[in-house]
C-alpha cells in the first residue's frame, strides 16, 4: 500500500498480516517446509505437518473438525465445487435449486451454468433492506429441491443473512444448505457446531491471509456428498486434486489463528470506524444508505447520492481507495445487480460507493475520507446537468 493512499476497500481484499507473511516465508526455499506434502521423505512429512497444523488452526476458528476442511484456491473455486459438486451428486434426488438475486457472481454464474445443464433454479429476491424473508424460502421449497445456496455477508452492502434459521429450515426438509462465507469468516463469529450448514466456502485474502488459497467445509452428515469438478490426483480426498501450496496454506492457518484471538476487538474497531464515517456524511442532502443499517456487518458501508455517478466519485476520492461495488464486477458498466435487487434505480445503483474498513483503518483516515467525499460530491453536483 502506498504511504500516500488511504485504503478503504477491505471487502475486495485485505493486506496480509506481517505474522502471516512470516509464517509463509518459513515454507519457501531450502531450509523451510517447501517440499511436496504428498512425498514420503522427511521434508515431505515436514510439509504435511504444516498443512495439517493449518487445517487445525482453521478448524479451531470455525469450531469444527479439521478433517471436514478441503483446501481450494479460494472462495470462487469452493463455491463451484460445493454447488456443482452437490447438484450433480444429488441429481437423482431432484433438480430444483434455490439461491438469491444478491449472491456473488461466483455463485450466480455457477447456477446459470447449472441451468444450462437442465437444473431448475428459483431466484429469491430480498426485502428492500437486503434481508431474505425465511417464509419466502419456505414457500418455494419442493419435493425435488436438493440444494439452497445463500451467502452469509453480502460483499457489496454488508447485509447479514440469518444462516442459523436458513440452516434449520433446510435440515428439516432434507435439503442441502451451502453458504458463501467469504466475507464473514475471520470477521464474524461462526460456530459450525451450532449452525446447520452442510457446505461453507471461504477464502484467506478476506481476513489478512494470502490471495490464492481458500477452503470448503463439508459437513459429516451422511446425506452430504459431492462430486469433484477437476481430476488428476488423490489430494484432498480426491475432491480437489493437485500439489498443495504449503506456503499459502500456512498463511491461511496463521490468519485463522490471529482471527481467533483478535476477532472481537476487530469487530468493535470496524464498527467504530463505520459509525464515525456515517456520522460525518449522513447529513449530505439526498444520501441513501444501501442495505440493512441495523444488523449488517460493520466493516462495510454502501451509500448513494443523487446527481452523482459512482465512477466519477471514485476518481474524485483519490487518494482514498474505495469501490463502486464488487471488485469482481468493477469493470462492468452495468449497475450493481445487488442494489437493483434491493429496489434501487439504475441511477441510484450507479451512484453507489462501497467503503470497507479493517484493522489498519484509523480515525484520521475516516476524517480525511469524510472531507474528501463531501468535497467530491459537492463538486460533481455543481457540474451535473441534473443539478
Amino acid at each position: 500500500m502506498s504511504a500516500s493512499s488511504i485504503y478503504m476497500d477491505y471487502a475486495a481484499t485485505t493486506p496480509a498480516d506481517p505474522r502471516v507473511i512470516e509464517a509463509m516465508n518459513k515454507c519457501c526455499g531450502i531450509g523451510g517446509a517447501f517440499a511436496n506434502s504428498a512425498s514420503m521423505h522427511k521434508l515431505g512429512r515436514q510439509a504435511a505437518d504444516v498443512v495439517n497444523h493449518a487445517r487445525g488452526q482453521l478448524g479451531y476458528l470455525l469450531n469444527t473438525s479439521s478433517d471436514r476442511l478441503i483446501w481450494t484456491s479460494g472462495a470462487t473455486e469452493s463455491n463451484n465445487l460445493a454447488i456443482r459438486g452437490a447438484a450433480h451428486a444429488r441429481a437423482h434426488r431432484g433438480k430444483h435449486l434455490i439461491t438469491m438475486l444478491t449472491e456473488h457472481k461466483a455463485v450466480i454464474d455457477t447456477f446459470k451454468a447449472l441451468e444450462k445443464d437442465g437444473f431448475d433454479i428459483t431466484w429469491l429476491a430480498p426485502r428492500k433492506d437486503g434481508i431474505l424473508v425465511i417464509d419466502d424460502l419456505a414457500e418455494v421449497l419442493r419435493a425435488d429441491t436438493q440444494l439452497v445456496s445463500i451467502m452469509h455477508v453480502n460483499n457489496e452492502t454488508g447485509v447479514v443473512q440469518d444462516i442459523c434459521a436458513i440452516g434449520e429450515l433446510c435440515r428439516e426438509n432434507d435439503v442441502l444448505f451451502h453458504c458463501d462465507a467469504a466475507q464473514s469468516v475471520g470477521k464474524l463469529e461462526i460456530d459450525l457446531q451450532e449452525i446447520q450448514v452442510d457446505l461453507l466456502s471461504l477464502t484467506a485474502h478476506k481476513f489478512y491471509g494470502p490471495q490464492g488459497i481458500g477452503a470448503l467445509y463439508i459437513s459429516d452428515q451422511p446425506r452430504v456428498g459431492i462430486f469433484p469438478i477437476t481430476y488428476g490426483g488423490g489430494q484432498e480426498k480426491s475432491l480437489r486434486p493437485g500439489t498443495l501450496p504449503v506456503h499459502q496454506i500456512a498463511g491461511l492457518g496463521s490468519a485463522a489463528e490471529i482471527a481467533s484471538a483478535e476477532l472481537r476487538d476487530n469487530m468493535q474497531h470496524v464498527q467504530s470506524m463505520r459509525d464515525r464515517l456515517w456520522t460525518g456524511i449522513s447529513d449530505i442532502p439526498e444520501i441513501l444508505r444501501n442495505g440493512d443499517s441495523e444488523s449488517g456487518y460493520a466493516g462495510i458501508l454502501n451509500v448513494s447520492v443523487s446527481d452523482v455517478e459512482g465512477e466519477s466519485l471514485i476518481l474524485g476520492m483519490d487518494p482514498v481507495c474505495v469501490a463502486s461495488g464488487s471488485a469482481c464486477n468493477s469493470k462492468d458498466n452495468d449497475p450493481s445487480h445487488v442494489l437493483r435487487a434491493l429496489g434501487c434505480s439504475s441511477i441510484e445503483a450507479q451512484a453507489a460507493i462501497r467503503f470497507s474498513f479493517g484493522r489498519l483503518t484509523t480515525p484520521a483516515d475516516i476524517d480525511f475520507a469524510i472531507k474528501q467525499y463531501r468535497k467530491t460530491v459537492e463538486h460533481l453536483r455543481s457540474i451535473s446537468p441534473a443539478s
